[in-house]
């Protein structure tokens, strides 16, 4: 196995953002493989923290109740270290959120098109988002929303056609290419 940490960013965290279909858990799962470190989905956090699916929470306590947890498993997971973190789709509207990640890591973007975000999520029952008659409108809707959030991510990678290995290997990259800048600098 080659040896990634120099193109992680020298240990940095890796934290990737992107809309709920983009492949944040499993590109995620696949660089903590690579890199030898651990993983954490600030979705399951929030789950463990309140005992209780997000479906439930939406429904329940409402999105800003399910936010103000979200940002506390932001916290929790930025202050790992050596950690790979796949963020909630909707992790980048505070702006504390992005700088508790940036702070300790590189933060990355996965973009993808409204029609391929849903058909990857389309059969999950627990997107209360997409609980709406069309759903890739809203899809659209939200991620015209979120497009100045989505910015302040340092770096991007397209997921759209391609495999999971693929996105890995480019966020590699990528992150590489920033670390060579940032030690010549």
């Amino acid at each position: 196995m080659c040896d990634h940490s120099d193109a992680a960013g020298s240990g940095r965290n890796i934290s990737l953002v992107g809309f709920m279909g983009s492949g944040k858990s499993s590109v995620g799962r696949e660089l903590a493989t690579r890199l030898g470190w651990d993983f954490v989905d600030t979705d399951d956090l929030v789950e463990a923290s309140a005992g209780r699916g997000i479906s439930d929470i939406f429904a329940t306590d409402g999105e800003d109740a399910f936010r103000d947890m979200e940002a506390a498993a932001v916290r929790e997971a930025a202050a790992r270290e050596r950690v790979v973190i796949a963020t909630g789709g909707g992790v980048v509207l505070r702006v504390e959120n992005i700088d508790a990640l940036s702070e300790r890591g590189e933060v990355v973007l996965l973009t993808t098109t409204p029609e391929a975000a849903y058909e990857r999520v389309r059969d999950e029952t627990h997107r209360p988002l997409l609980q709406v008659a069309d759903p890739v409108a809203r899809i659209a809707q939200l991620m015209r929303q979120r497009m100045d959030a989505y910015a302040r991510a340092g770096h991007a990678v397209d997921t759209v056609g391609r495999t999971v290995s693929q996105v890995a290997d480019d966020v590699l990259a990528t992150l590489g290419r920033a670390g060579d800048k940032r030690g010549s600098q």
